[in-house]
């Protein structure tokens, strides 16, 4: 999709001192005191992958076309394809992304946002995204 399309469906660019490459959020559920869940969908081009980061709380990746590269710090890279579902447990360094060859999207969904959302870690290098 073209970042013009992506954006007259509501999506925005992510900030991009997290991501490799071009990645675009949606957010359906925003967080709030009553709430305490954020959901949104994440479009990562071809190629993008996240930075290594922690959440407080559980966050859910529900994959919904592509297939996305996960991996867990010490782990092995995972390709999760559509309709996968991936629970990162609390306090996990991981990073999540597109394979090289597609756009991958995927729904986030941040639980007990109270504790906080996400803090963010280094990149992960190309051989850590190619292993």
């Amino acid at each position: 999709m073209e970042n013009q399309e992506l954006e007259e469906q509501g999506f925005k660019p992510a900030p991009a001192d997290y991501f490799s490459r071009k990645a675009f959020v949606k957010t359906f559920v925003a967080a709030d005191p009553a709430t305490n869940c954020n959901v949104s969908d994440v479009y990562f081009e071809a190629g993008c992958r996240n930075n290594w980061h922690t959440h407080a709380s559980n966050q859910i990746l529900i994959v919904k076309e592509g297939v996305c590269y996960y991996q867990e710090q010490g782990q092995p890279v995972q390709h999760v394809p559509a309709g996968g579902v991936i629970n990162v447990l609390p306090g996990v360094k991981h990073w999540h992304g597109a394979s090289p060859d597609a756009p991958m999207i995927h729904i986030a969904i941040n639980i007990n946002t109270e504790k906080g959302m996400v803090t963010w870690l280094e990149p992960a290098t190309d051989q850590e995204y190619s292993h």
